[in-house]
């Protein structure tokens, strides 16, 4: 069998069992992880390229974690980074005790208890931002705060995987972790000293092109990787400072939506990766530890978690959601076992029940995550010991727009005017990088985008504006924007442009609330003007003065002549 056939044989295995498990009300992931078990080694076999189906799956990890990035803004982070460090550092060294002393408690030695307390310690990044995303709880506090925490144990993994490294090259573990530190203060500071006096000044030139802004955004998130794992770091945390230092760009939106189609894509092979290393060798012995150890994640950590919260002043709501959100360990604590039974510190059997338990973790994990809002309520009145009397308030990031503009260079200028006084509560959206540039560096909150774009009509949450304004010359785009709102808010207020009778009249057949029509509106005013002006010349002058003033500024703004393929 070659590649693309045992390739096109998964994807079909992925699409029938993940159509099973939707009409079951099943989470697409365990679709994933059961064509993983049925296409692996344990049943059919079927695919034997381990190697491009594991690099797949690292380009989902990669793409991920760009556009988790692309939504972390530097400036927030002071909100919350302090509390996630001190969250994320106390939980990984109190699961590590706690769970080598379970471990002791079960049988294991010192050492083999070490590396299963350890690997207690992580949570699955790719799964938990899987499920944050789908959900749409990024921006969220206990969002936030997840990803946070996530991040000090991506960290603690990298040092982790140095030192048990070190004991192979014999050299000294000290000086490796000194010198990673060392690397990643470099690291950060070269692209700090590039994301705000370099790329600033080359994104116009990309944005000139969304094909070539697409492969920008792939060369960006790819390069910085596959740096940082040159420099002995994650391909994670590479991947997620490539999106950060993206993430103050206006053009951090539109690159997020392009790339969440090839993320879905590459996201699913990490998961059929996954379920095929799925074995039943030594399940039976193994069961009863598998049990113990899956309460404690299950258990143990989101109490560990909320605890934490509660210390850092945050509601027993947000600790509850942060917590069962990191119910599971992760892919690096498979790595790590991995690695110590190349080194010949563990057994198989202890490697065989890390792995079992990511497996189980995870998919019970699955299901808190999804149904966590149904399930806070039955437990919220005994999480009162976790909450201080003095709680931080939950911070809100605005993401819905009263009022939204498509295209801002002729017509859409006037409407600028009258909307750029609503401040955060407007936003302006425009295909050209110039004008995107100049309303800027005007205080007026304009984003670059596409309006036939689904995912950034999603990422601007457009249904939920209460007017929607596009001043597109094109049909197909309005029609298509109009179809799309109406659908999900049939109450919104939708004002479209159109140059051509049949057109507009099919915009109202589909619902628009207005459209306007620049070739009769200018005779209608004029026709208003002269009949309020009557014989009138001084008021005809005025107006006339007035029309002299508005037309030398438009002019100056390069809106003289009609530009059909512009906005």
């Amino acid at each position: 069998m070659n590649i693309f056939f045992e390739l096109s044989l998964t994807i079909v295995a992925a699409t029938v069992i993940s159509g099973v498990m939707r009409l079951l009300k099943q989470p697409p992931i365990i679709g994933y992880l059961i064509t993983g078990l049925i296409v692996g080694p344990q049943f059919l076999n079927i695919f034997r390229s381990t190697d491009i189906l594991s690099t797949f799956s690292e380009m989902g990890i990669a793409i991920l974690l760009f556009i988790v990035g692309l939504h972390l803004n530097p400036s927030e982070l002071k909100d919350y980074g302090k509390a996630t460090l001190v969250i994320g550092v106390g939980q990984t060294i109190i699961s590590s005790v706690l769970g080598f002393f379970l471990s002791r408690a079960l049988g294991f030695s010192i050492i083999p208890a070490i590396y299963i307390g350890v690997a207690l310690s992580f949570s699955s990044t790719i799964v938990v931002l899987k499920l944050l995303t789908d959900n749409k709880e990024l921006e969220k506090l206990h969002g936030k705060i997840t990803i946070g925490i996530l991040l000090v144990q991506d960290i603690t993994a990298a040092l982790a995987l140095v030192t048990v490294s070190t004991f192979a090259s014999q050299g000294s573990g000290v000086l490796q972790i000194l010198e990673i530190i060392i690397k990643g203060i470099a690291l950060t500071l070269g692209l700090s000293i590039v994301s705000v006096y370099i790329l600033p000044k080359l994104e116009n030139f990309f944005a000139k092109s969304q094909e070539y802004l697409f492969l920008f955004s792939l060369a960006w998130g790819f390069g910085l990787a596959s740096l940082f794992n040159y420099f002995g770091f994650s391909i994670e945390i590479g991947a997620l400072a490539a999106g950060v230092a993206l993430s103050l760009s206006p053009y951090s939106m539109e690159i997020s939506s392009k790339l969440k189609p090839l993320r879905d894509f590459f996201v699913v092979m990490f998961f059929i990766v996954l379920g095929s290393k799925i074995t039943f060798l030594g399940l039976n012995t193994l069961l009863p530890k598998i049990l113990i150890f899956s309460a404690f994640v299950l258990i143990a950590e989101p109490i560990i978690i909320m605890a934490l919260t509660g210390l850092m002043r945050y509601s027993k709501r947000i600790g509850f959601l942060a917590g069962i959100s990191l119910a599971q360990i992760s892919e690096f604590s498979m790595i790590l076992a991995l690695l110590g039974v190349k080194l010949g510190h563990i057994d198989q059997s202890t490697l065989s029940l890390i792995t079992f338990l990511g497996i189980i973790t995870i998919l019970v994990s699955t299901y808190f995550i999804n149904y966590s809002k149904k399930i806070y309520p039955f437990f919220a009145p005994f999480l009162k010991i976790f909450e201080r009397r003095k709680i931080n308030k939950e911070l809100t990031t605005i993401s819905n727009f009263d009022v939204i503009l498509f295209g801002c260079n002729r017509v859409g200028y006037d409407f600028i005017k009258v909307f750029s006084k609503l401040d955060r509560e407007f936003l302006a959206v425009d295909f050209d990088p110039d004008i995107v540039k100049e309303l800027t560096e005007k205080g007026i909150n304009c984003m670059y985008g596409d309006a036939e774009d689904s995912e950034f009509l999603d990422e601007i949450s457009a249904d939920k504006a209460k007017v929607v304004i596009s001043t597109i010359p094109e049909f197909d785009t309005n029609l298509f924007l109009l179809t799309r709102l109406k659908h999900k808010n049939s109450n919104s207020i939708i004002i479209l442009i159109s140059y051509n009778i049949d057109e507009a009249i099919k915009l109202y057949e589909k619902g628009a609330t207005y459209v306007i029509m620049p070739h009769f509106i200018g005779g209608q005013f004029a026709a208003k003007l002269a009949e309020e002006a009557g014989f009138d010349v001084s008021k005809l002058h005025d107006k006339r003065d007035e029309h002299i003033s508005y037309l030398k500024e438009r002019k100056k703004l390069g809106h003289s002549y009609p530009a059909w393929n512009r906005y």
